[in-house]
């Protein structure tokens, strides 16, 4: 049952702590808390401020809001996945600059295709006028 239980919303801030390997000191200037307040929350001397909640979720916007209150979701949003059509589109972006260097190596082969060309009409020319003379 996923309910918005304050003692289940401490319970996932502790072990985003944990996750992140961060100290209840870093945590605690991280969200502009005194350290005792925070501890004091921690050990149950205190209930769970909002402040401490809304500090976390401001401080660290890759913590997944839903996951706070709800655990519903992965912890951080990067681990969500996106969407579909934005993947397509950089698979297209991708195929799109692959065939843009196809191109361009094809249009330089053509470059110099129609300049071996020009050279062997000359040629061709000079052989011709060399043959008319003798």
């Amino acid at each position: 049952m996923n309910t918005c239980n304050k003692n289940d919303i401490l319970q996932r801030i502790k072990e985003f702590r944990e996750y992140t390997n961060m100290s209840k000191a870093t945590l605690a200037a991280s969200i502009g808390m005194e350290q005792t307040t925070l501890n004091n929350q921690f050990i149950g001397k205190r209930g769970i401020s909002l402040d401490l909640v809304i500090g976390i979720l401001k401080a660290f916007d890759e913590v997944s809001a839903e996951w706070l209150f709800r655990d519903k979701g992965p912890m951080l949003i990067s681990d969500i996945k996106s969407d579909p059509n934005i993947e397509r589109m950089e698979r297209l972006v991708d195929t799109i600059a692959t065939l843009q260097g196809t191109i361009n190596e094809q249009m330089k082969t053509i470059q110099l295709l129609s300049e071996e060309n020009k050279r062997l009409k000359g040629e061709l020319t000079l052989l011709k006028n060399e043959r008319n003379i003798s």
